[in-house]
């Protein structure tokens, strides 16, 4: 983790669960982290399997523009990065693992900034499984909270199992998650005939001619 935001949030965390998979959440109390939680939101998980926001931080609600409350956390991610998104929350509920990611933030004009997000398991029982959480601008650029992110792009991704990973080190190599590209390329028409692929055959085979001449 590089953002202090995200790296306080997880000590707290941390030192709540006392050896525990995760806390509960009524361990969690917002005194303690008073400065954290604009950028902090708990997700918990409807009954579609989906994981949607049970709360959210002004800050985060800002770089948003709307209150994000009861809206999916999915739908924050461009269509191709969803799948990976929801798998992840999965994990964070029923694995109880710990998920750090980089995501670029894009506005309608074009204008973008990085985050970094982490999220954290909570106890909340088999039936009401939730998760603590918070989002921080790598940079604060001046159009934060005047023009609102309306799409997100992962970057990197760990996932980390912290009885095995205690100290969550800072260093931990992430894994950058690849992307198609935007668009593919025509190499021909669409309405060109194919190729006209030359041979000649011998028993069952189809031996084709190659470029090379003596």
């Amino acid at each position: 983790m590089i953002q202090d935001g995200t790296w306080k949030l997880f000590q707290y965390w941390d030192r709540l669960r006392q050896g525990r998979p995760a806390p509960k959440r009524t361990d969690i109390e917002p005194a303690d982290i008073k400065e954290l939680l604009g950028d902090t939101f708990i997700l918990e998980r409807d009954g579609r399997g989906e994981a949607t926001f049970r709360l959210a931080g002004t800050r985060l609600c800002a770089v948003y523009g709307r209150e994000l409350k009861g809206f999916g956390f999915s739908s924050l991610w461009r269509d191709p990065d969803r799948r990976l998104v929801s798998r992840l929350t999965n994990s964070v509920f029923m694995a109880k693992s710990v998920v750090s990611f980089e995501f670029d933030g894009a506005a309608e004009d074009g204008r973008s900034a990085g985050f970094e997000a982490i999220l954290l398991p909570l106890d909340g029982g088999l039936e009401h499984p939730r998760c603590l959480g918070a989002v921080s601008p790598r940079t604060r650029p001046d159009w934060i909270g005047a023009r609102p992110v309306t799409t997100a792009t992962l970057g990197t991704v760990r996932v980390v199992d912290p009885d095995l990973d205690p100290l969550f080190l800072k260093n931990r190599p992430a894994v950058p998650v690849p992307h198609p590209p935007a668009r593919m390329e025509r190499t021909r028409r669409d309405d060109a005939p194919p190729p006209l692929v030359r041979g000649r055959r011998i028993r069952h085979l189809l031996v084709l001619d190659g470029g090379k001449r003596d």
